[in-house]
This record gives C-alpha cells, structure tokens and sequence, in this order.
C-alpha cells in the first residue's frame, strides 16, 4: 500500500504533495480524470485523421464506391496543419506524405529555438503514404502577440513546401 502512495504521490505536481493525505487522494482521483479526458481527446482525433486518410487515398485513387457517415472535409493538398490553444498548452495536429516527412524536425526546431516554446510530446505514426505528426508544448509566455507569431510561423512553414 505504501509503494502505491509513494508511485501514485510522485505523479502529482509539487504543490499537491504539500496537502494532508486525504486532499492528496483527491487531487491523484481528479488527476487521473483530467488525464482520461485528454486520452479519450486524443483518442477521437486520431480516428478523425485516420478517416481522413483513408478518404484522401480513396480520392486520390478515383474510387467512389465507399460511402461514409463520417462528415470530413478533405483537403487534396497536404501537408496539414491543425493548432489547437488551451492557454499556454498547445496541441499540434500535422499530417504530412512521406515525402514531407523532414518537417516533424522542422517544427521542433521552429517551437523550440524560433519560439522558444517547451516541448512536451512530440510523435509520429505513419498510415500508409500518410505521416501524422503529434506535438504539444508549452509556451511560458502565453500573451496574445506569443500565440499568434507561434500559429504563424507554423503554418507559414506548412505552407512553404504546398
């Protein structure tokens, strides 16, 4: 029981630590919701860019037998781009041909020594001649001018190699 306090306890931030037992249970329980939340997220983008995926190689091969309930706008251009903000957190969606590949380095170059942003995650799977980029970071200073210069110049270098 101990080793679970302990492992369960160095999961939490410092200043939950702090807190008597009873409030730091309760801030591990929310923890782990708050986390479930993100993964059940991330789980339904992903199955949205595997859709469209699978829509953009059916496209590309002139087939149009599938009919799909899903309602995915399909760009015929790729790279893509997709910036979600949740205050100093972003989460960035990318998908790129195999060719375009380079840019999973590009953008962690860009977010880390262009704008000096935080990286937390970054990854990659690679569905067929698709290559879906995964990157979240964070910026210290999350002012509006921070937030739009990061979005720009992100989508500035997406749209360099279009």
């Amino acid at each position: 029981m101990e080793d679970l306090y302990l492992e369960l306890n160095s999961l939490l931030p410092q200043t939950s630590r702090e807190l008597p037992l009873p409030d730091q249970l309760d801030e591990a329980a929310n923890y782990i919701k708050e986390l479930q939340v993100s993964v059940e997220k991330n789980r339904e983008r992903k199955r949205k860019l595997v859709t469209t995926a699978a829509l953009e190689k059916l496209n590309s091969t002139g087939s149009s037998s599938m009919s799909s309930s899903v309602d995915v706008s399909v760009p015929k251009r790729l790279p893509r781009i997709e910036i979600q903000e949740t205050g100093p957190i972003f989460h960035i969606s990318l998908v790129t041909s195999l060719e375009h590949k380079f840019m999973f380095h590009e953008i962690i170059r860009v977010l880390t020594e262009e704008l000096g942003a935080g990286l937390t995650h970054a990854g990659y799977s690679i569905v067929d001649d698709a290559v879906f980029h995964i990157f979240d970071c964070k910026v210290e200073d999350c002012d509006f001018g921070a937030t739009s210069r990061i979005s720009e110049n992100l989508k500035k270098l997406v749209n360099s190699v279009n």
